[in-house]
């Protein structure tokens, strides 16, 4: 087994080396869309799915949401993609691999993370959809793949250091479509 790796390592690198292309079944692709599943956490009813899909400028990110009360709710990507919590503690921090402070996800500094607010009718549902430049699907530190999506009791007040958006009602994490 381990001559046949190698043989694959050296046929492929010097087919590299020689000008040839990469493979079709070696080829390094990142994903074109990933989703987050959002399940109820801390005794809430909120559920919902936040999607991801690649855009030039970034990530353009819609965020559906249903079973939440009315008004507005903080959504933000966490450091970890761990759900298991009844409360969604096991998520960690804020996704903030720059180190950047909180803040709005237009705003001149955020976490990579920050998706602002988002709406629920009297009906408990709500939308938004964003463009989050700090953050990538599959490539580099700001990837959030395997990351998780936290949607918050209470709204963004975008205020240091997380905004003071509550307890955490849902959770997801993020995996490729």
């Amino acid at each position: 087994m381990r001559s046949a790796t190698l043989f694959t390592f050296c046929a492929v690198s010097t087919l590299l080396a020689c000008g040839g292309s990469r493979p079709a079944a070696l080829a390094l692709t990142t994903p074109e869309t990933a989703v987050a599943s959002l399940e109820s956490r801390s005794g809430s009813t909120v559920t919902g799915t936040v999607t991801f899909t690649r855009a030039d400028s970034g990530l353009n990110v819609t965020v559906e949401l249903s079973g939440a009360s009315p008004g507005k709710h903080a959504v933000h990507v966490h450091e970890k993609g761990d759900c298991s919590a009844p409360d969604g503690s096991s998520a960690g921090s804020h996704f903030n691999p720059l180190g950047h402070e909180h803040g709005a996800p237009d705003g001149a500094q955020q976490h990579a993370g920050d998706f602002g607010n988002v709406e629920i009718g009297a009906d408990g549902k709500g939308t938004v959809t964003l463009t989050a430049k700090a953050i990538r699907l599959g490539d580099g530190e700001t990837n959030v793949l395997g990351r998780a999506v936290i949607v918050h009791a209470n709204h963004d007040d975008f205020s240091q250091p997380v905004g003071n958006a509550g307890g955490r009602q849902a959770c997801g994490v993020i995996v490729a479509k």
